[in-house]
């Protein structure tokens, strides 16, 4: 009686309708009657099926009625809105920040690579060498309800499951064709989506039932220069009564920088000539100022390279997903499913930066623009006139991620007196190309085209003629770049059911078996290969795929009448990683292997009240890239940076004269360890009578040997303790020897995080209608880890930009409301997360007054506290008929801005964080559905 009165509480609070704040306290997503018979059903976190699902983990629950209420077009908008998400990779970040064009889910700001992303409860193909999973890839309109678990499952999942596991359960026995349209207007951009799922079929009475869904979505891209909070790198702002301007720029310029060396015979090295250097910007000496699209830097100019983003890409989605299920026999079912995704992206960030590339010191370019700014002494003694700059008039670096994943699935499902079964095969293959569309000069036509005395480099862009801007469009690269494909096959069987019947209930046993086998490879086009771009070395291949398997057990027994204890483990063997594009030993690294546990235990002292725990373990590899990626060039530095302090002097020499962005390396470790996790969580759900519920959970994750990378700004400011990480390089342009730094993962020692996640559920039916209320929030209590190479210095990013450049919000908190009378609903959603101490300004900023650029101000001293961020938005839905509606909503209803940061770490966005906030700003859409 007890549980069946707690299944209808939290039934009618799942009925709330609150878009992912309806949370299923105690597991359940159904509850009926004592007296039907009710199927047997699996729930995420646990693998027996049951009857009576009531159970001791946190589990949220989305339903297909929420999402549509909620106005979320996407997947990832979706993941996104839900208070315990954090740290997931999201679209703006492929604005030049390394994205690729993938969006992720993250929980508890641990990372994506520790969040298991389920579809139909199985394991999908990743989009790295790791578990991440594109939930681009996963189409909305086929999704029956969104399960998420909120604490750690690796005892049951295995690998990838210590945050927890988000499960997309999509449409089955579908019977009658859904037809959706939508249209959304931001300023200055749009989106729309159209889908439609249809189904044929009774499974009861037919013994077969067909699913068929095909959705797509588009969405235009919003340029900087729309957004007056983005459209700029020279950010102007107010510090302790001052006004300051914060310069995020790039030296290469348009008009260009020009770098002299000479030598002076007065002071003789090894060769018997001491280089001298200098750096000038000509335009800045002819005309006493930079160019309006520059900013000073010393004697040189900066380029705002911001003004020229696309802030958030366009992109294109188009989605298939088939399934179908037989009765073969009373007990016995066949089931397969087929999902098809072809997703683009395509992000458009500054023009071409060409790098340091030498000029013929001889040729009228230069005896026009830079030796009227040397002195005779530097003339007489010239050794060589180097450049800088932006290939504007070739237009945008313009690339397109197209990703297509293929997902099937095939297997059985039966039972055999009080036991469930089934057994399941399935592969999924993902292949990203990168396309570069233009915007890349072509090295030997842009060496030619800067030979022939035809381009010049050192004026304004609105000097340039007509056919200047044609020679330099004319030398830009069109063609595949590189592509990353990505594949997993893997087969699990598994069986449950009653093996005891005791006075308190019954006791539930499962157990299985999984195999899967990971591969990752990354090959590179021809072009690439000839490195036929001005100055860009070309890219590495590999080929890496490794075997895992992992057998686990689970039981539920009823220790008393209101106790009822689970425990399970787990064995995981994951193999050694093999490269077969590698020289000499293939493979890399060694298998690593664990056994996993997790007790939990569910107490209810009263109908109204549950009272949960849990204990357990966790495990997982390093991804395949961490242990075994060559040493491949990964771009420049995010900001710019002087010499380091305490670099010593033979790596030290090679500094830039400047403050100025270094090339980054990358590449795997073979010696790394398995990270291994100890978790808990106690928390209590009440249900009162009248639809009111309210939960909490305290959760507590520690973490060691956790594989992390050190980021820049931690290697540039601890140089003396790094010094190994910091390289050389031989740059292409000039042939000289320059600075570059390596990051290579490590294991990291320890990480600690621990919070709380609460929720409220209100329902009331008042004499106008039903209003339904709810919140949901998560308090961060602690999110720190060991700095690596240290057993004592601990690093934390809560409640501020930490040294990963990144934020660990201390509060996130979703609010609904909706009210339904007739055939009009409103709903009305206040979306918040709390402010937090910004980064130092001189991390990614050149900072000056802002009424004299030449007059800087130490930016190590401006720590801006950033704005608690709250948005609103708003529904009205009618019913048109029973069989269709209509609905008209408001994102971002106050055309809230995003807060102002001097973080620009995320990517080349500036003024704001585009991984925090909304730069779409207030967005009006209308969707109607019809159904026959």
């Amino acid at each position: 009686m007890i549980k069946n009165r707690i299944a209808k509480s939290v039934n009618a609070a799942l009925a709330l309708g609150a878009a992912t704040s309806s949370v299923l306290s105690m597991g359940v997503f159904a509850a009926q009657e004592e007296s039907e018979k009710v199927e047997r059903i699996e729930i995420t976190g646990s693998a027996i099926k049951r009857t009576d699902l009531e159970g001791s983990l946190p589990i949220q629950i989305i339903d297909s009625a929420d999402i549509e209420k909620s106005g979320m077009s996407s997947v990832p908008e979706l993941i996104a809105s839900l208070p315990a998400m954090q740290g997931f990779t999201t679209e703006g970040e492929s604005v030049g920040g390394g994205g690729g064009g993938i969006q992720t889910a993250s929980l508890r700001d641990l990372g994506e690579s520790y969040t298991l992303v389920l579809v139909n409860g199985r394991r999908q193909v990743s989009a790295d060498s790791g578990g991440a999973v594109d939930i681009n890839a996963i189409p909305l309109s086929a999704i029956k309800r969104v399960e998420i678990l909120t604490d750690g499952a690796s005892a049951l999942y295995g690998s990838d499951a210590i945050a927890g596991v988000v499960n997309f359960i999509l449409k089955d026995d579908v019977q009658e064709t859904t037809i959706t349209a939508r249209y959304s207007k931001p300023k200055d951009t749009y989106s729309a989506n159209f889908s439609i799922t249809t189904g044929f079929g009774d499974i009861s009475s037919d013994g077969y039932n067909i699913v068929l869904s095909y959705s797509h979505d588009q969405k235009d891209s919003l340029r900087a220069a729309d957004r007056d909070f983005a459209r700029t790198g020279f950010v102007q702002f107010e510090h302790g009564g001052q006004d300051l301007v914060a310069i995020a720029g790039s030296s290469n310029a348009i008009p260009g920088n020009a770098y002299i060396s000479y030598y002076d015979p007065d002071d003789l090295d090894g060769d018997g000539r001491l280089v001298e250097s200098l750096s000038f910007n000509p335009y800045k000496e002819t005309t006493g100022q930079c160019h309006s699209s520059s900013a000073p830097s010393g004697t040189a100019c900066q380029f705002d390279y911001t003004s020229t983003l696309e802030i958030q890409p366009e992109s294109k989605r188009d989605n298939v997903y088939a399934k179908a299920d037989f009765v073969l026999a009373d007990d016995l079912r066949a089931f397969a499913s087929a999902s098809l995704s072809n997703y683009s992206l395509t992000a458009r960030i500054a023009p071409y930066p060409t790098g340091t590339f030498t000029l013929d010191s001889t040729s009228d370019l230069v005896a026009e623009y830079v030796l009227p700014h040397l002195t005779d002494y530097q003339k007489s003694n010239l050794k060589e006139v180097a450049a800088r700059w932006r290939t504007l008039p070739g237009g945008n670096r313009t690339d397109e991620f197209e990703t297509k994943t293929a997902q099937l699935v095939a297997g059985i499902s039966g039972e055999v007196s009080e036991w469930s079964y089934d057994a399941t095969i399935s592969h999924g293959k993902a292949t990203r190309d990168n396309n570069r569309i233009t915007g890349y000069p072509l090295d030997e036509e842009f060496r030619a085209l800067l030979a022939s005395g035809q381009l010049n480099i050192f004026v304004p862009p609105e000097e340039m003629s007509e056919d200047q801007n044609k020679l330099v469009k004319g030398t830009m690269f069109n063609g595949n770049w590189d592509k990353t494909e990505t594949s997993l096959t893997s087969f699990e069987a598994k069986a449950s059911g009653v093996v005891a019947e005791l006075d308190s209930g019954s006791v539930y046993v499962g157990f299985g078996i999984d195999y899967r086998k990971q591969q990752y490879s990354v090959s590179i086009s021809d072009a690439n290969k000839n490195e036929v771009v001005f100055l860009d070395s070309k890219g590495d291949e590999f080929d890496l795929e490794r075997d895992m398997y992992g057998a686990f057990a689970e039981v539920v027994v009823p220790v008393v009448e209101n106790l009822e204890v689970t425990a399970s483990l787990r064995y995981d063997n994951i193999g050694a990683t093999s490269d077969s594009k590698r020289t000499g030993e293939k493979t890399v690294g060694s298998s690593q292997n664990d056994t996993t546990y997790k007790i939990s235990a569910a107490y209810r002292p009263t109908e109204q009240w549950l009272l949960r725990a849990s204990y357990g373990t966790g495990f997982k590899a390093p991804t395949m890239r961490q242990i075994a990626e060559p040493r491949i060039e990964f771009g420049v530095t995010s900001a710019p940076y002087d010499c380091p302090a305490g670099l010593p002097a033979d790596k030290a020499q090679y500094c830039w004269s400047d403050k100025l962005q270094y090339d980054v390396y990358r590449e795997g470790n073979g010696d790394l360890k398995p990270e291994k996790s100890t978790q808990y969580t106690l928390g209590f759900v009440w249900s009162g009578d009248t639809g009111t519920s309210f939960s909490l959970d305290y959760w507590n994750i520690e973490m060691k040997d956790q594989v992390d990378r050190l980021t820049q700004d931690q290697i540039f400011f601890n140089a003396a303790l790094y010094k190994d990480l910091f390289v050389t390089k031989i740059d292409k342009g000039t042939g000289n020897t320059t600075l570059a730094i390596l990051q290579a993962p490590s294991n990291v020692g320890k990480s600690e995080n621990s919070g709380i996640d609460w929720s409220l559920d209100l329902t009331n039916e008042l004499a106008i209608g039903t209003w339904k209320f709810g919140v949901q929030g998560t308090y961060m209590i602690e999110s720190q880890s060991l700095r690596v190479g240290s057993d004592d210095v601990w690093e934390t990013s809560l409640g501020k930009v930490g040294t990963n450049a990144a934020v660990t919000f201390r509060n996130i908190v979703r609010i609904t409301n909706s009210l339904t009378y007739g055939d009009f609903t409103h709903a009305l959603y206040i979306n918040g997360r709390s402010g937090y101490t910004d980064a130092a300004a001189d991390i990614s900023f050149y900072v000056a007054e802002a009424d004299n650029w030449d007059n800087a101000v130490d930016g190590s001293l401006i720590l801006k506290h950033v704005d608690a961020y709250f948005t609103m938005d708003y529904q009205l839905k009618y019913n048109l008929t029973d069989d269709s509606d209509v609905a008209f909503g408001v994102r971002n209803l106050m055309d809230k801005k995003p807060p102002f940061t001097l973080n620009a770490s995320a990517g080349h966005q500036v003024g704001y964080d585009p991984r925090y906030a909304d730069p779409y700003g207030r967005t009006l859409y209308v969707q109607a559905n019809y159904k026959f």
